[in-house]
């Protein structure tokens, strides 16, 4: 009860344009998953899922740019109207540039994490923020 006033106080504030969430892919729950050759394939693509509306307001083509308080990253755009406008997502548990994992390391993506701020925490529960990152999406 004693975080009401501050989400209360938050209510007053204007959203942001853009924010960013994760997400997991069946066959790949986790990092170490993207160095087995079988299941990188398919479906399981580090992509930035963006509603179709938000690549033609942006004029955004096939590539972007997402930019964060604590970091920028080059990515390849998805559009799906499976994701609401106003809201993208990156898969978790990418960015193996230089990885000595030679099969991920071929399918290195981009780390979401590059977005996050680790000193951001959800106060009533103590964990990092990891979904609704405020993000700005750019043409390169």
């Amino acid at each position: 009860m004693e975080d009401v006033e501050r989400l209360r106080e938050r209510l007053d504030q204007a959203p942001p344009e853009m924010v960013l969430i994760g997400r997991r892919h069946l066959r790949s729950n986790n990092s170490w998953m993207h160095n087995v050759g079988t299941l990188v394939g398919g479906s399981n693509r580090c992509t930035l899922q963006i509603n179709p509306a938000d690549v033609a307001r942006l004029g955004l083509e096939q590539q972007a740019v997402i930019t964060s308080a604590t970091g920028r990253l080059t990515v390849t755009l998805e559009p799906t109207d499976t994701i609401m406008a106003g809201v993208v997502s990156l898969p978790h548990g990418w960015g193996h540039a230089g990885s000595a994992q030679a099969v991920a390391a071929e399918h290195a993506g981009v780390s979401a994490n590059v977005l996050t701020d680790d000193s951001a925490i959800d106060i009533p529960s103590g964990n990092a923020v990891f979904n609704g990152v405020p993000v700005t999406i750019a043409s390169l």
